[in-house]
């Protein structure tokens, strides 16, 4: 049994596909949600699947063994950042080595780093004039988005794209990509 928890700090739509995805998969268990974000929309999704929901603030996080020792607790194997805005610290990555995957909103490198998260990501898409963006999936080091690469998939963007447009494309690979890339990691 592969038992996995999953942070985000927004709306929630990737926890819960991923959730829904595994529902059947006796040899997956979502054991936690967890947030940073007092109104994040995931708390609500929590509550609806079922799934206990942890909401924990910077210094709980950062500075304290207390989100480590709760996942080791809970037996945790694999930490999903699904759409989660804060560093990983030390502690956390080191704690569970190449156990922690990140999914971006860019092809990295490119628009990766502090900031880049979001409608930002799309924004400078389209700003610099890109043909194309994606998703990539990569294992969580002690920087932004610089994690050894594990899938990208890409996306056209055109000329008439607004960042909403390059956003619907780039959440639609998101939500088809991500938990089947989980389920690969874990066979």
């Amino acid at each position: 049994m592969t038992r996995i928890a999953i942070f985000a700090s927004g709306s929630g739509s990737n926890a819960e596909r991923i959730t829904n995805y595994f529902t059947d998969n006796e040899s997956v268990s979502i054991e936690l949600f967890l947030t940073n974000n007092p109104t994040a929309g995931v708390i609500e999704r929590g509550r609806r699947l079922g799934i206990p929901t942890v909401l924990f603030d910077k210094k709980t996080f950062s500075k304290t063994n207390k989100i480590v020792d709760l996942l080791q607790k809970q037996q945790i194997d694999l930490v999903i950042l699904a759409g989660f805005l804060w560093l990983i610290p030390e502690n956390l990555v080191k704690a569970f080595p190449n156990k922690i995957i990140n999914i971006h909103p860019a092809l990295l490198p490119k628009y990766g780093g502090k900031g880049m998260w979001g409608h930002f990501v799309h924004e400078a898409v389209v700003e610099a004039g890109e043909k194309e963006s994606g998703i990539t999936i990569h294992y969580v080091n002690e920087h932004y988005d610089e994690g050894k690469i594990i899938f990208q998939a890409k996306c056209e963007v055109v000329p008439t794209d607004t960042p909403d447009d390059v956003a619907k494309k780039v959440q639609a690979l998101e939500h088809i990509h991500f938990p089947e890339v989980i389920e690969k990691l874990i066979e």
